[in-house]
């Protein structure tokens, strides 16, 4: 009789995490930038018809990088969650810190658990305060770990690269279309060339807290965007 084959938990750990950085790295990179009245998502996405950003609830969005199917579910599982808890609660007790933590457990089971393969996405959940000082903005990675985004974040791609060229142009209390301009032009930067990415390739949504509706996600695009983007 043969002996089955061993593998140590931490190898088995080791591999499935490469296995998701590497789903991760082969998708593009989405720029999350907190501006004067909110935040603002960007990302490269020339598709009309998939989102990798999108509204959850009234002041929170979601965006995702890495297996469109995967993080879809998670999307849905989101709303279906923050729906569950406001009929049943009020909407006061949906917050993104809830969301956020709800993600990161389902993350996590399905990452330590050897019956499937870890989930090839990483998340931004980010809830839009009255104040800017109130803003959060969470990442979750692909293992269930939930970090603090502080004003500007990237992930997947390059991220480093787009993460660094955030970190060296990124100044507080910028208006809407100067942290649009930033966020486009740190997903065109990479460690060997910059390029310029068209209005029609660029999703972009916001949390804007200066509008009147309880409801603060609103998506840029056409003219609107293309005006930004030119500086007019």
């Amino acid at each position: 009789m043969s002996m089955p084959f061993y593998v140590s938990p931490e190898q088995l750990m080791k591999d499935r995490a490469d296995f998701a950085r590497k789903g991760i790295a082969r998708g593009r990179s989405v720029a999350v930038v907190q501006y004067a009245d909110g935040v603002v998502f960007v990302s490269e996405n020339p598709s009309a018809a998939l989102h990798k950003v999108s509204e959850i609830y009234d002041r929170i969005a979601f965006a995702a990088v890495g297996r469109y199917n995967e993080f879809e579910n998670l999307r849905i599982a989101g709303v279906r969650l923050a729906d569950l808890r406001g009929y049943s609660y009020d909407r006061r007790d949906v917050t993104g810190r809830g969301l956020a933590n709800a993600y990161a457990q389902t993350l996590g089971t399905i990452f330590s658990s050897g019956g499937e393969k870890p989930y090839e996405v990483e998340i931004f959940v980010a809830e839009v305060g009255d104040t800017a000082a109130e803003d959060q903005i969470y990442r979750l990675t692909y293992d269930g770990q939930v970090a603090d985004v502080n004003s500007y974040g990237a992930m997947g791609g390059d991220a480093e690269a787009v993460g660094g060229y955030l970190a060296e142009n990124f100044s507080e209390g910028l208006g809407l279309d100067a942290a649009v301009r930033l966020a486009v032009a740190a997903l065109g930067h990479s460690s060997t060339e910059d390029r310029s990415i068209p209005a029609d390739d660029l999703e972009v949504a916001v949390l804007d807290r200066s509008r009147t509706q309880p409801r603060k996600f609103r998506r840029l695009d056409g003219d609107s965007l293309t005006g930004m983007l030119a500086g007019t």
